[in-house]
C-alpha cells in the first residue's frame, strides 16, 4: 500500500500522549519545504508526510487540515515575542520593535518574503498571517497603553497609528531591505525615538 501507516500512525491506547518527536518532524517538513520554494498553494499534505517519514493519517490526527498545520509551522518559525522588562515605555518599545521582522530560523528569511503574493491574493492567506502577527501588535499596544495611563505617553494617542509607526519602518527594512545604508543595529533605537517626539506627553 502506498500509505501504508507507518509506526506513528499505529492506534494508540488510551491515554497515550502524542508523539512530540512526529510533531517536531512534521513543522519541520512543512518549513523546509516551504524553504526551499514550495508555494503554500503546490504545498500538500502528501509531501509534507513523505518528507517527515510519517503518515498522511499521522498528520490529520494532529491537524485538521493544511491550513491548521500552517498556522503552526509559521506560528513557531516566527517565535515567541521577546520579553520586556516593564521599567520603562521606550525600554520596551525598542525591546519588541527590535523583534519585527527578526527570526532566529534562518528559514524566515526565505519563507516570509514568499508569502506577501499570498497573503495579498487569497482571504483565508490574509487570515492566517494576521493570526500569526496579532499577538505580537498585541504586546506594542500594551505597551503603549500602559505609557498612556501613566502618563508617559499623550492621553489622545492613536494607538493603532503608533503601532504602525513603530513597526512599519523595521518590516520594510527587514523584510524588503529598502535601504541598504540604515544601520540594522540601532534602527529599533531610532525608530522608536523617533516615534516618541510625537507621542509623549507635553
Amino acid at each position: 500500500m502506498s500509505d501504508m501507516m507507518s509506526s506513528a500512525d499505529a492506534p494508540r491506547s488510551p491515554g497515550r500522549p502524542r508523539s512530540l518527536r512526529a510533531d517536531e518532524a512534521i513543522i519541520e517538513a512543512t518549513l523546509d519545504l516551504l524553504a526551499e520554494g514550495s508555494t503554500i498553494e503546490a504545498l500538500s499534505i502528501e509531501a509534507i508526510a513523505s518528507r517527515a517519514g510519517v503518515g498522511k493519517a499521522t498528520i490529520y490526527r494532529r491537524w485538521s487540515g493544511k491550513e491548521a498545520l500552517l498556522r503552526d509551522a509559521l506560528g513557531i518559525l516566527k517565535g515567541t515575542p521577546p520579553e520586556t522588562t516593564g521599567r520603562s515605555v521606550r525600554e520596551d518599545l525598542i525591546v519588541l520593535v527590535g523583534g519585527v521582522g527578526r527570526n532566529a530560523d534562518p528559514r524566515a528569511s526565505k519563507i516570509m518574503p514568499c508569502l506577501i503574493p499570498e497573503v495579498n491574493r487569497d482571504p483565508d492567506r490574509y487570515q492566517l498571517y494576521q493570526s500569526i502577527i496579532e499577538p505580537r501588535r498585541a504586546r506594542v499596544r500594551e505597551v503603549l497603553r500602559r505609557g498612556v495611563s501613566t502618563g508617559e505617553l499623550r492621553a489622545d494617542l492613536d494607538i493603532e497609528l503608533a503601532l504602525a509607526m513603530l513597526t512599519g519602518p523595521m518590516l520594510i527594512q527587514r523584510v524588503l531591505r529598502w535601504h541598504p545604508e540604515l544601520d540594522d543595529t540601532v534602527l529599533p533605537e531610532r525608530v522608536v525615538d523617533g516615534v516618541l517626539e510625537g507621542i509623549r506627553a507635553r
